[in-house]
């Protein structure tokens, strides 16, 4: 299966979400391929630092940029069982081109007016994907949400996401721990994390299902 995690506002976790679920996979048993294509490197410097902790299991990690992104995607689908893509956060030619290829995007945004304005042009750029790529699924997940209970935003937010037809909100929320930000120091996966961190575990463990189906 490949997976993008993409959008076009930044600052919204799509890295965290990445790694977690590429080293979760790892961690079920399949031989997974993490892919940074955002100029950050911020998963390829998690990867490397995992690497240098000599945690297992390994979770493979490459760099890949540009209008052959969609090729080669294709090309190392045919060397591993699952692929995760990291896009970084704006309208770009990675994010595109892996939109005519991937199984499923899930688009990560903040619980905010600001971040839902952008699903405008993402709405339209997986229309027109589709027109390539028929049974892409494409899916929005509130991210870094507050963990007070008394704010109502990701809530508010919840209820403006159906207004993009070719985007499927996920009930899911993951919220904005310090526990996500240990286990990248780390070079983890918060359900690698001791002691465990249960509500994050809860929460990416939760994505992971959504996203493969139990598999």
């Amino acid at each position: 299966m490949i997976i993008l995690i993409g959008g076009e506002k930044g600052g919204t976790g799509k890295t965290t979400l990445a790694t977690n679920l590429a080293a979760m996979r790892a961690l079920a048993g399949h031989d997974v391929l993490l892919i940074d294509s955002d100029p950050q490197g911020s998963a390829n410097y998690w990867a490397q630092n995992r690497d240098e902790l000599t945690i297992q299991p390994r979770v493979a990690c490459v760099q890949k940029f540009g209008k052959g992104l969609a090729m080669e995607v294709k090309d190392l689908a045919k060397r591993y069982q699952d692929i995760i893509l990291d896009a970084g956060g704006r309208d770009s030619v990675e994010l595109r081109s892996a939109l005519v290829v991937v199984d499923k995007v899930y688009l990560p945004i903040q619980p905010s007016q600001f971040d839902v304005w952008t699903l405008n042009s993402m709405n339209a750029l997986v229309e027109t994907a589709k027109g390539f790529n028929p049974t892409l699924q494409a899916k929005v997940i509130i991210s870094r949400a507050s963990t007070n209970p008394s704010v109502q935003e990701s809530e508010e937010t919840r209820k403006l996401l159906t207004d993009f037809p070719n985007l499927e909100p996920l009930e899911l929320i993951i919220r904005d721990r310090i526990a996500y930000r240990k286990a990248a120091k780390e070079g983890l996966a918060v359900t690698e994390l001791k002691p465990k961190e249960a509500k994050a575990s809860e929460e990416m463990t939760a994505l992971y299902n959504e996203i493969f189906n139990h598999e």
